[in-house]
């Protein structure tokens, strides 16, 4: 099942503080493009709300379960949709928030996770653990902070 899931994350677990990602990671965001590009992104509604605008190139999908909600730019789905197009073969990215992430990961088949390492102090996100027993570390790159970076972060790429 093409289901992918992609977040940051500090020492802690910790992805978010007060509805906004804690840190400025350039180069994490760099990575979040060259993934999802092409692809559409499924997102809770605070999520979506915390974009300054739709992401470019990529449909914009927003899990709620608030039947009236539109916003121009997104379209509301379910998650019987989003698994329903999982399953015909497309690939959907999973992009935040901590409810959705947790909600979608035991029908992923790979999660795409980057750790800012960081401890940020009243993270009020957080990404919900990998089981080792379930989850199998694929690829990971420790990569030195770049211009636009707040910290160094290591790139995991992690499968069932």
């Amino acid at each position: 099942m093409p289901l992918h899931l992609i977040w940051a994350e500090d020492e802690a677990g910790g992805i978010g503080q007060d509805g906004d990602l804690p840190w400025r990671q350039r180069t994490d965001l760099q990575r979040f493009k060259a993934l999802t590009l092409g692809h559409a992104v499924v997102m809770g509604r605070r999520t979506w709300e915390s974009l300054p605008f739709p992401l470019p190139g990529r449909e914009n999908m927003v899990l709620t379960l608030d039947p009236s909600w539109r916003d121009e730019g997104a379209e509301r789905t379910t998650l019987e949709e989003v698994k329903a197009r999982s399953e015909a073969g497309e690939t959907l990215f999973v992009i935040g928030g901590g409810e959705i992430y947790a909600l979608m990961l035991p029908d992923a088949s790979e999660v795409f996770r980057t750790v800012v390492h960081t401890t940020v102090e009243g993270a009020d996100t957080h990404a919900p653990r990998l089981d080792a027993a379930e989850w199998s570390l694929e690829s990971s790159e420790r990569v030195a902070a770049q211009e636009g970076d707040q910290h160094d972060q290591t790139f995991e790429r992690w499968a069932r």
